[in-house]
């Protein structure tokens, strides 16, 4: 039989544990509650992109636990982006868009009910089609013949001068990092019923989040309170 005093230091020690879990880390002592807290503390988006699946979309299943769970904790969600792999990504997005735009604007000549442009597929036997339009449409300065006229190139070449010319700024960078806060939030207030005051919108002072080995940039980050 345990003497009860060894029951007592020992409920000691596990209590101790987690309140010292609770002072270092909140999510490590979510950790120890409900299992994976500590990976809770974030959640990671693909680039260029707000998103809510995979991975994510687990994370968040689980902390809509926590907060119905433990309706006196708030959560802050503070945004960011990886500033290279994100430009990137948008500026692909924002190419693809340009093309999209040339068949919806076809299509609503057809008298087609309109879509949002993301909607739009370019199927490959219509992507140079579109891409030529596309290209005759931009201002930028353009290869010419010897009698002056715009002339016609290779569609790899088109390809570089759209994406060389397609400008992704600060302020798209922005809204990409609020539309993930925002996403995220809708998320727990929709799915999760959880009440719209206990969650905030958090502005980060940079941009780019602290560097941390083997995760991504292009994520969100959460702090109870």
């Amino acid at each position: 039989m345990i003497p009860s005093s060894a029951c007592s230091r020992s409920s000691f020690q596990v209590l101790g544990n987690l309140l010292a879990k609770a002072a270092t880390s909140p999510f490590a002592l979510l950790s120890a509650m409900v299992g994976g807290g500590e990976h809770l503390e974030y959640a990671e988006f693909e680039y260029g992109s707000a998103e809510v699946k995979g991975e994510t979309l687990n994370k968040l299943k689980t902390m809509v636990k926590v907060l119905q769970d433990r309706p006196e904790i708030r959560l802050d969600i503070e945004g960011h982006v990886d500033m290279e792999k994100d430009r990137e990504a948008l500026k692909t997005l924002f190419f693809q868009r340009k093309l999209k735009t040339q068949k919806l604007k076809e299509t609503a000549k057809k008298g087609q009910p309109a879509v949002p442009v993301d909607e739009i597929k370019i199927e490959t036997s219509e992507y140079a089609r579109y891409l030529k339009k596309a290209y005759k449409e931009e201002k930028f300065p353009k290869p010419k013949n010897f009698l002056g006229f715009e002339k016609d190139i290779p569609v790899p070449e088109m390809e570089k001068l759209l994406l060389t010319h397609t400008e992704v700024k600060e302020g798209d960078l922005r809204d990409l990092v609020s539309q993930r806060s925002r996403k995220v939030k809708d998320f727990l207030v929709r799915e999760g019923k959880i009440e719209p005051e206990r969650i905030f919108l958090v502005e980060a002072k940079s941009l780019a989040p602290e560097k941390k080995e083997k995760l991504k940039e292009s994520r969100v980050v959460f702090s109870l309170k």
